[in-house]
């Protein structure tokens, strides 16, 4: 994921220390029950899609926005699948950070799969059956709450 302007500019005067910021992110679904997925530039994993609102951006704005920056799936939010604080991560250049996840379930609507930005190596639709093995508990988790119709709720014990 690319550093967004605003936050290299907090980074400027806050240095490496922890910030708590936003991130979404969004299992997006085809009407024959695909998920969508990317594979990152940055790890070479297979994941959903993702990202940081821009400042004043709402939180389904911003999974709707990163869906087509990033794979040229156009989307529409249909549901929040969870709200959670993810663990305090350190990047290898001394940032540290902890995100504040919200997790959408977006229902695809138009757009061609396709590789639309330098953050994935490719994109693609994959059945629930057939998903890739690399696949993190976080998208994992993620996607099985996408499925369940009804609310769920994040067991802080157990981390799902």
């Amino acid at each position: 994921m690319a550093t967004p302007d605003f936050i290299r500019d907090i980074r400027a005067t806050a240095g490496h220390q922890l910030l708590l910021l936003p991130g979404v992110s969004v299992v997006v679904l085809d009407d024959a029950g695909r998920v969508l997925l990317g594979r990152r530039a940055d790890t070479g994993k297979w994941a959903i899609i993702g990202g940081i609102p821009e400042p004043g951006e709402q939180p389904a704005a911003t999974a709707v926005r990163e869906v087509f920056e990033e794979t040229a799936v156009r989307c529409v939010p249909e549901r929040i699948i969870l709200v959670q604080a993810l663990k305090p991560i350190r990047y290898p250049n001394g940032d540290r950070c902890q995100f504040m996840d919200t997790s959408f379930l977006c229902r695809a609507v138009g757009g061609e799969a396709r590789v639309n930005d330098d953050e994935s190596l490719d994109v693609g639709w994959f059945s629930l059956d057939a998903l890739p093995p690399e696949l993190a508990d976080f998208d994992l988790t993620r996607i099985k709450r996408a499925l369940v119709d009804e609310p769920t709720w994040f067991d802080p014990t157990t981390g799902e």
